[in-house]
């Protein structure tokens, strides 16, 4: 298996699942991954809530872990990443703000590398016009801003555990699609694994 660099965009309120389990999986198959937010240092830790569907018209949220980053967000190239994975949370809402990051994101896009995006994730996608043409699945709430961004919708299944791939772009709706996008992803990378 070729190693993997791959660069996660994280932030405050990133969904706790979404950052701490595809950094582990993709650690645990050899890769490394760079976390990394604006206006943070390596060492320094972002807090996470924790998205749960309990029976209500949208999720609940609770307060989740702190996550450490491992990379400074002022020293990356986004030019030396192979990958870029985008958790969800209410981090996304506020990093599409931030002009590096849609420079970061357009990068990705333009070279046709892999991108991994889940639950609101796509806002940042959206936001940077990664998603004009392309299908994408998302938390149904970010449904109209990918449409207007041009892409199409790919609603989630009853169980929420279904993943999307559109050529380099891997995307699902929410933390129960771990399995699903998480193993997609691996086969866009062209990670192998022995069953």
């Amino acid at each position: 298996m070729a190693k993997k660099t791959i660069l996660m965009l994280v932030g405050d309120f990133v969904e706790d699942y979404e950052v701490m389990v595809p950094f582990q999986m993709l650690l645990m198959v050899g890769h490394d991954v760079h976390a990394v937010c604006p206006d943070k240092r390596q060492g320094e830790q972002v807090a996470t809530a924790i998205h749960d569907f309990e029976g209500d018209q949208t999720y609940s949220e609770k307060r989740g872990h702190n996550f450490t980053l491992n990379a400074t967000f002022n020293d990356i190239e986004a030019s030396s990443y192979d990958a870029l994975i985008i958790p969800g949370g209410r981090a996304p809402e506020y990093l599409r703000l931030d002009p590096r990051v849609l420079a970061i994101v357009d990068h990705f896009s333009e070279a046709g590398k892999p991108i991994a995006a889940i639950c609101h994730g796509p806002q940042i996608l959206t936001a940077a016009g990664a998603l004009q043409g392309k299908a994408c699945s998302a938390y149904p709430a970010v449904r109209p801003e990918i449409e207007s961004g041009g892409g199409e919708f790919v609603p989630p299944n009853e169980t929420f555990d279904n993943a999307h791939v559109d050529g380099n772009l891997v995307t699902a709706p929410a933390w129960p699609a771990h399995p699903a996008w998480i193993r997609e992803f691996l086969r866009v990378l062209g990670t192998k694994l022995e069953a």
